[in-house]
């Protein structure tokens, strides 16, 4: 009877072990795949983005430059930057680190968790005015990428708790996903309260983590879709050599006819699907956003602590919001350009002064694609700045932080104040 059970159960007692031992041990599946990194670095896709596994692999090769943004990343036209470092044969690719609804607290979370790869390196990072709402990243978006991962890696590392760290604790604990984790829930409350996690709590936190990194290399690759076919088709359609007054006549030609069905220079197909079925419902709808307040200031200080951290030199990236909308909607250019001079202070004040402000460039033709998201001559103008920064040995920077700007009072002040 025992054999008959043993040879019953036996196998898949062995098979449980077996999964077991995969699943929970330290050691690490090997990750130099250069055709994977290849596909995964134009993807975008969650699973790239929460994890760890592909993205830090790529980024630690020195063949990638991380680019931090949110969707605009995602709409490939033919001057979009993995498109020119492609036909151009630059020396850099870029791995784009964004997906709409990307903001400053999950650019954070992915940042911290290359550790050391990004020591001494060089990112770029787009940031995008609308983030800036009075609480911050929505609760939708937080979720779709929030990732256990790095969140539990990050806490687990901390051998003394600064401000930083506390301020990101709190900020995690606003929101539901976090809360029912009950594990990471004490871990941060610890945290939060300036304190180290509990032993316990750490060995807890380990156990998870080998499992989620295990899970992280073996399922990373699923949903992800590279827009590498997009980006050799669109490379087809520029010139062989580089020439910027050529380029900016082709995307003059190519944003005109583009978006030839309405009075916003709006991308066509945008325009039909997304505003012309309610277009009398956004006029003035925005009258009443405000940028210049909000909870997001001080998520990005915790992108600016990282750089600082590992000494990696950024340059930032500020689009404008299409003009012409603007007027429709209401929303004032005023106050965009006062959210401009409290971002580039809050830069500026502290060392980080690589900046290609474009806040200005409202009503430059077909500077955007839509209402808020580069276009055709925005991607140009960018890559002046871009190719130059990347290409060229720049001075190491000299950054020095100020806590002052993880507090309500820079939150809620007035950018006028600012001397």
């Amino acid at each position: 009877m025992k054999k008959k059970l043993l040879a019953i159960f036996g196998p898949l007692i062995a098979a449980t072990v077996l999964l077991a031992l995969f699943f929970f041990s330290p050691f690490k599946i090997n990750d130099e795949n250069k055709d994977l990194w290849a596909q995964a670095s134009s993807s975008m896709s969650g699973n790239i983005l929460r994890g760890n596994s592909i993205k830090n692999e790529a980024v630690k090769s020195g063949e990638y430059v991380p680019f931090f943004g949110s969707s605009e990343l995602s709409r490939i036209s033919p001057f979009h930057p993995s498109v020119l470092a492609k036909k151009y044969q630059r020396n850099y690719t870029p791995f784009l680190l964004g997906a709409p609804g990307t903001q400053s607290l999950t650019q954070y979370m992915m940042m911290q968790s290359f550790g050391n790869d990004l020591k001494d390196k060089k990112v770029v990072f787009i940031i995008s005015p609308q983030w800036f709402v009075k609480g911050g990243i929505k609760r939708a978006y937080f979720d779709a990428y929030f990732s256990e991962l790095q969140t539990y890696t990050w806490a687990v590392k901390l051998d003394k708790i600064s401000e930083t760290d506390k301020y990101l604790a709190t900020r995690l604990l606003a929101y539901e996903k976090v809360d029912h984790d009950e594990t990471l829930r004490l871990m941060l409350k610890e945290i939060a309260n300036g304190k180290l996690p509990a032993a316990k709590q750490v060995d807890v936190a380990k156990f998870h983590i080998n499992m989620l990194n295990r899970e992280d290399e073996l399922f990373s690759e699923i949903g992800l879709v590279s827009k590498n076919g997009q980006i050799d088709h669109q490379a087809k359609k520029l010139p062989e050599v580089y020439n910027e007054q050529k380029l900016d006549e082709q995307a003059q030609k190519i944003g005109q006819k583009a978006t030839s069905n309405n009075d916003f220079a709006i991308e066509n197909k945008f325009y039909s699907r997304r505003i012309k079925p309610r277009l009398k419902k956004f006029a003035d709808s925005q009258a009443n956003w405000d940028y210049r307040y909000s909870k997001e200031f001080s998520d990005f200080q915790l992108v600016l602590d990282q750089l600082a951290k590992e000494n990696t030199q950024a340059l930032f990236i500020i689009p404008p919001i299409n003009g012409k909308w603007s007027e429709y909607t209401g929303l004032s250019q005023n106050m965009l350009q006062e959210f401009s001079k409290k971002i580039t202070y809050q830069l500026r004040s502290q060392g980080f002064n690589h900046i290609a402000d474009f806040t200005n460039k409202d009503h430059e033709p077909y500077f955007m694609t839509d209402t808020i998201h580069l276009g055709w001559r925005g991607w140009l103008a960018a890559d002046q700045y871009i190719k130059p920064f990347l290409e060229n040995t720049t001075s190491s920077p000299t950054y020095h932080l100020n806590n002052y700007f993880y507090s309500n009072g820079w939150q809620n002040q007035n950018p006028a104040t600012i001397k």
